[in-house]
């Protein structure tokens, strides 16, 4: 069974965002002093009073609102009322009560579930501040400050009156972060996988601000799939806004188990894609590239060689890529992927025996020894692998000034064609050996 749902609704601005946070511990979603900053719905999986539940961040509700982006996010919010086991109606009590606020407890009581109306932005009880809130028909308000982390318990010791008494334990699942450039497709690629539309998927770039996590499952294997707003040039953010979801993409990149670096084929790999590459490769996680939009591209019997040498050509810093041609419009080889991540993943976790290892790097260094600097050569004593996720490698040396970079691609080399670590980084590192060791 999966945790009990909390689902956070209410108009924009009304401190949501706020509230999720604190009960995250970790500023995962963006807040800023204006409305439909969050746009898509935000999970985080949270305990009280040992109760584990998963919590869901909503935009704000503006139904009379004509704007496409308004009617995306009233959308998602729907989708979060329709899967929540309760919902936490957000309203404003420096504002009061609002005619939207009717709209959105109309649409609550619709719902059948269970609601419980909390007024946000109270720092200083007193019983007249929310007494027109009662006139929303949902029960006693609570009163609280989210910012000052007012009244949050209160809210949460009702909430889990709520809860199933019994829940199993969350199943371990894959974290496959999507990551790219704006517009890239990776909302579309996440939506397709998952089956519904998660995330908004609109014409305009940039629509997912935040790094969303999403679990599901696929053939008895547990996923967590996280949508993470397009990378942008440093020099284009020129927006708070912008430089969070920034820093949540790259927030999602280091807890991720497997990045998908999806790249708009039409566009081909540009500077910007090959940045976020590189960092993806220097935070040490396995990657699939995958090459988005191939229904959009004439092909002939070489366009996929091509490609492969263009890729080859400008990732020669991680010649271990491994690349897929998809479409996630018309779903064209997407479910290729899912083995794919766990292809590169179950790479990344390999360890080699130490006995072969030592096999392996004394065979290459007798085939090729290591250059000599001032008269003095490298010699390797012993060597052991001491970490997977990335593979990490440990070589004793006599001296470690000693091992040129030429050398140490040899022996990365050698362990490649020996064993299969396509997809992964893997890291060698030396030690010198002491007289004590």
């Amino acid at each position: 069974m999966a945790n009990p749902l909390i689902a956070l609704v209410g108009r924009p601005n009304v401190g949501k965002s706020t509230f999720f946070n604190k009960v995250a511990g970790r500023k995962i979603s963006i807040t800023e002093d204006r409305p439909g900053v969050t746009r898509d719905r935000l999970y985080t999986d949270a305990v009280w009073r040992d109760k584990n539940f998963t919590m869901v961040d909503t935009g704000g509700i503006e139904l009379k609102s004509e704007d496409i982006m308004w009617k995306e996010i009233a959308k998602q919010a729907e989708v979060a009322i329709d899967t929540a086991d309760v919902i936490l109606f957000f309203t404003d009590g420096k504002e009061g009560l609002q005619t939207s606020d009717y709209d959105v407890a109309d649409i609550l009581r619709r719902s059948k579930k269970p609601v419980i109306l909390v007024v946000n932005k109270i720092d200083d009880y007193s019983p007249e501040k929310v007494f027109e809130f009662y006139s929303l028909g949902l029960g006693e308000p609570f009163a609280v400050s989210a910012e000052h982390s007012q009244g949050i318990g209160d809210v949460l010791d009702e909430a889990i009156q709520y809860f199933p008494e019994t829940t199993e334990e969350a199943v371990p699942s894959l974290k496959i972060a999507v990551v790219g450039k704006p517009n890239a497709g990776k909302s579309s690629l996440v939506n397709r996988l998952l089956g519904s539309e998660r995330s908004i998927v609109t014409p305009l770039a940039g629509t997912t601000r935040d790094a969303i996590d999403t679990l599901f499952q696929r053939n008895g294997k547990a996923y967590t799939l996280i949508d993470t707003a397009g990378i942008r040039k440093k020099k284009s953010v020129d927006d708070n806004v912008e430089y969070y979801s920034n820093m949540r993409a790259f927030d999602a990149v280091r807890r991720s188990d497997v990045c998908l670096l999806v790249v708009d084929s039409e566009e081909g790999l540009t500077e910007q894609d090959v940045k976020i590459i590189g960092y993806v490769h220097e935070q040490g996680k396995p990657s699939v590239i995958v090459m988005n939009k191939w229904d959009l591209i004439e092909k002939d019997t070489h366009t996929v060689n091509r490609f492969e040498e263009k890729l080859k050509e400008d990732l020669k810093f991680m010649d271990y890529y491994k690349s897929i041609y998809i479409s996630a419009k018309t779903g064209q080889r997407v479910d290729k992927l899912l083995s794919a991540a766990e292809e590169v993943y179950a790479n990344a976790s390999f360890r080699i025996s130490t006995g072969a290892l030592n096999d392996l790097i004394s065979d290459a260094v007798r085939m090729q020894e290591p250059p000599s600097y001032q008269g003095r050569r490298m010699r390797v004593f012993f060597s052991q692998q001491v970490g997977v996720c990335p593979p990490l490698f440990v070589l004793h040396v006599n001296d470690e000034g000693l091992l040129h970079f030429s050398y140490q691609r040899y022996l990365e080399n050698t362990i490649r064609r020996a064993y299969d670590f396509s997809g992964t980084p893997i890291k060698i590192v030396v030690r010198e050996k002491k007289d004590d060791d």
